[in-house]
């Protein structure tokens, strides 16, 4: 990758900007709205090759598919999800219903969870069973009702990670038309409430074009990885944990912050060496020019430049790296020290891996049993509680010039 400093790094310029596919997708979307389920049979044979006989998968072709997926296999996928579950519970150990009291007026606050959801889950180029287990594991503990899950041309080993997960329903349909479906509902697959989980440029238009219709999670980039290291960071590793990245997709954003010029030079060497292996180097190699080793004149400029990306994965290769780890603000998730690996978050440590791309960690964390439950507010207020809040309602509405507030107000005044 190119070693640059930091003065030259412009963080906006590396920020991935989706490309414009506005157009195709409402059309796709305005089809799958109006004719269900015939218009996501003919996306499906044009985009996929063939449509399924049937979209969901029966009971049948669920234990068939543990038939066809290796006991080891199956044996991580439960492992992971016991992780995943056991994080998503503690999470929610932290949302709470309450209610306060005070001068005779009561409020509070309920968790309810969302009674839909719709998880997508990615199956182009690989098939991704542990996207299936982080967006349906947290939205089960919350407490959601009916969880699907969608993914084109779905695979026994995605069928099987969704059924681990808990999901009660699960489809094979992928693409633009998938999230339609979810959105508006055909005569086959239900209407949702919120729809979460990654998918390419296409999906994430139509995520955002659904947005309003049904809520969703953010919206999803290519995948990003930013290595913070001083000159006690090990070049093997950080070249490894690179490369994973890389390999997901020509668009992805790999990137290494360090205080220091030698290891910059030997973690370039490491890539070099790594990548005539890798099987995926084509992909690799195409997404390492999109990366860059920016060398900065301390960690306290590492700190703030990071904080400037805001970076899907964030790790920290330094001395003593708790000490700093606390300084960082602006991340999907934290991997802190050289032996926590990004490839654990993506599969089995527990925190979960649909996180915010393109600078979106400024404003909001990634997938977690949150975004399944709502915040229900409520209150309840005695007389003499009233007559104290009819004061300073009665004169905000008045500076409002909200007449009828007002006089709900000082109907209750005078009572």
């Amino acid at each position: 990758m190119k070693i640059i400093r930091a003065v030259e790094f412009d963080a906006n310029a590396s920020v991935y900007r989706q490309q414009g596919t506005t157009e195709q997708v409402r059309g796709i979307i305005q089809d799958v709205g109006r004719n269900g389920n015939s218009a996501v049979r003919k996306y499906a044979n044009r985009f996929d090759g063939e449509a399924p006989k049937s979209f969901e998968i029966t009971r049948k072709q669920i234990r068939q598919a543990y038939g066809q997926v290796d006991a080891k296999t199956a044996s991580a996928l439960r492992k992971a999800a016991q992780n995943i579950r056991g994080f998503a519970k503690e999470q929610f150990k932290g949302i709470r219903d309450f209610e306060v009291e005070r001068n005779g007026v009561l409020l509070g606050q309920r968790i309810v969870p969302i009674g839909k959801v719709g998880c997508y889950v990615p199956g182009g180029r690989y098939p991704l069973p542990s996207t299936a287990l982080m967006c349906v594991i947290p939205a089960k503990v919350a407490g959601v009702d009916e969880v699907i899950v969608c993914s084109p041309k779905i695979k026994p080993v995605t069928v099987v990670a969704a059924d681990i997960a808990g999901a009660d329903r699960i489809f094979s349909v992928g693409g633009v038309q998938a999230i339609a479906s979810m959105a508006y509902g055909t005569e086959t697959i239900p209407r949702v409430d919120k729809i979460v989980g990654p998918g390419n440029r296409f999906v994430a238009a139509a995520k955002k074009e659904v947005y309003g219709q049904v809520g969703i999670d953010f919206i999803a980039g290519p995948s990003e990885v930013l290595v913070v290291a001083d000159g006690s960071g090990d070049a093997e590793l950080i070249a490894a944990d690179l490369l994973a990245q890389a390999e997901h997709d020509v668009e992805a954003r790999p990137n290494l912050i360090t205080t220091s010029l030698s290891l910059a030079r030997a973690v370039n060497k490491e890539l070099e060496r790594q990548l005539k292996t890798l099987g995926t180097r084509k992909i690799a190699g195409e997404a390492l020019k999109n990366g860059r080793i920016i060398i900065v004149k301390s960690l306290s400029e590492a700190v703030g430049l990071s904080d400037l990306m805001a970076p899907e994965h964030l790790e920290l290769q330094v001395q003593r790296p708790e000490g700093i780890a606390r300084k960082f603000r602006n991340y999907g998730s934290l991997f802190i020290g050289r032996y926590s690996a990004e490839v654990f978050g993506d599969y089995c440590s527990g925190t979960n891996h649909s996180l915010p791309t393109s600078g979106a960690a400024r404003y909001t964390g990634g997938l977690s049993v949150k975004e399944f439950v709502k915040v229900l507010t409520w209150q309840k207020i005695s007389k003499e509680g009233s007559r104290k809040m009819a004061r300073i309602a009665g004169r905000l509405a008045k500076i409002e010039g909200l007449e009828a507030h007002k006089r709900a107000a000082e109907a209750r005044e005078r009572r």
